[in-house]
């Protein structure tokens, strides 16, 4: 019996199942995506050595990204970019990404026939959720199907809204809207359901011969921004890490696992926080906005905890955690790397108020606050008793008290994270310091936004409310 083109899903590690493989079904080519994570470059690399062993010849394609990212080094100097505006302008020497490529047809097959047996699909079936240790009845609501059918569907519905695709600016998104403000692409494009290509050129369409917004707010803008953190990712050793980091400032965080546990679980007493880390929890998604939010309390703005901390709980509840923009975002908002205005401090109960005044985001997920009015939907515990016994939640009891004074610790931390960044200083200064590649046209030393180090260092004795 004969199939045509059937997806055989293989248990096992590579490199322990190709070799029997390459004999057992007498294979001649291997072809698959190039990854640039570390870990799966130093797999790919011994498939590589494996293959030739077995006579088998290798092709790797460039497809999770827009760009070759060794390529965009090589076009900087053999450095990564490390700002958005350099970024920018080593790709536009690089000219338009390419087109995706055309999906097969019948006519590309016809020739290929798979054997297949009955037996196949308990052997190279598609694994069940209890086989991946999933129990269904503990998991949330499924929002976000996968495949790339419901992938280009997705795409469809936000493309036919071009009034909207053209306008998009992500920072006037909300992040505490009922209903996602933004197009939830990004875990189609993490797993592979969507071609960032596809994506690209198909806003690209849109925006001809009209009005649009431009990066780094657009779409566009948010694809180049995947870009410009795999690239980093590529070409910043231990990008990971705060250690071995060369980017990262060194911050003697705390190891506060009582905090960790409140924040991981939502239980800080902060509700906007707590709303948001519940929905991450029950959906595997939250806005970026509420990711920053989020982030910040947990490093610099309150509970001074290592943004590898964060990093390790956003890749395990996020559909679409990405090793490099997951790494790469914790030390912008961490103001770790990329962003150094450490003194922008989120508060925990203003933003949430500015898209969301009377606290309905909060209601949905944490529903045991829904009876507190406006007043005191982001600060509880300033409710006077009686109040909270209506509501049906005291303080302290049903829900806990803060656990910190945003006002004070904010302070404390911004001096904190000034006296890393002058110890980095410091130990800078001993030698000239050689000038990074990607700010040699700049003059001054830039952060990724543009502004120089100087200018962001006039305002830093204030606290700025976000």
């Amino acid at each position: 019996m004969f199939a045509l083109c059937s997806l055989f899903v293989v248990r096992g590690k590579p490199t322990e199942v190709f070799p029997v493989l390459f004999k057992q079904w007498k294979v001649t080519r291997l072809t698959f995506e190039l990854d640039t994570e570390p870990y799966s470059k130093l797999r790919d690399a011994e498939v590589e050595r494996l293959a030739a062993e077995h006579n088998v010849q290798v092709i790797q394609k460039v497809s999770n990204t827009l760009y070759d990212i060794d390529r965009v080094i090589a076009e900087n100097n053999g450095k990564p970019p490390l700002t958005y505006v350099r970024m920018q302008t080593v790709l536009a020497s690089l000219g338009p990404p390419k087109h995706p490529v055309q999906a097969p047809t019948l006519e590309n097959m016809r020739d290929c026939q798979t054997p297949w047996k009955p037996t196949y699909e308990e052997r190279y079936g598609v694994p069940t959720l209890e086989e991946l240790g999933q129990d269904p009845e503990k998991l949330g609501p499924h929002l976000y199907p996968g495949g790339e059918s419901e992938a280009l569907r997705r795409l469809d519905i936000h493309m036919k809204r071009t009034g909207w695709v053209c306008n998009f600016k992500k920072p006037d998104t909300e992040p505490n809207s009922l209903t996602p403000s933004t197009t939830v692409l990004s875990p189609y494009m993490k797993f592979g359901c969507l071609s960032t290509r596809t994506f690209w050129w198909r806003l690209t369409e849109i925006y001809h011969g009209k009005k649009h917004s431009d990066p780094p707010v657009s779409l566009h803008g948010q694809l180049l921004w995947r870009e410009f953190f795999y690239t980093a990712g590529v070409g910043v050793p231990n990008f990971n890490k705060m250690e071995g980091n060369p980017v990262c400032v060194q911050v003697d965080w705390s190891d506060n696992q009582e905090h960790l546990k409140a924040w991981s679980e939502g239980r800080t007493g902060y509700p906007f926080i707590d709303a948001i880390m519940t929905q991450l929890r029950t959906e595997g998604w939250i806005h970026h906005l509420a990711r920053h939010a989020v982030a910040c309390f947990l490093t610099r703005g309150d509970l001074w905890i290592s943004w590898e901390e964060g990093q390790k709980v956003f890749e395990d509840l996020l559909l679409d955690a990405d090793w490099s923009l997951n790494a790469g975002n914790w030390q912008w908002l961490s103001a770790s790397a990329f962003f150094h205005q450490f003194f922008r401090v989120y508060s925990p109960v203003a933003f949430g108020k500015k898209t969301d005044k009377n606290g309905e985001y909060i209601k949905k997920y944490l529903p045991f606050l829904k009876k507190f009015p406006a007043e005191y939907i982001y600060e509880p515990w300033k409710a006077p008793r009686s109040l909270q016994e209506r509501a049906g939640c005291i303080i302290g009891k049903d829900y806990p008290k803060p656990i910190v004074v945003h006002e004070v610790v904010s302070k404390q931390n911004i001096q904190r994270m000034k006296a890393a960044y002058a110890k980095r200083a410091g130990a800078s200064s001993g030698e000239p310091k050689k000038q990074h590649e990607s700010d040699k046209k700049g003059g001054k030393r830039k952060s990724a936004t543009g502004q120089s180090v100087a200018e962001m260092f006039i305002k830093k004795n204030k606290t700025k409310k976000i």
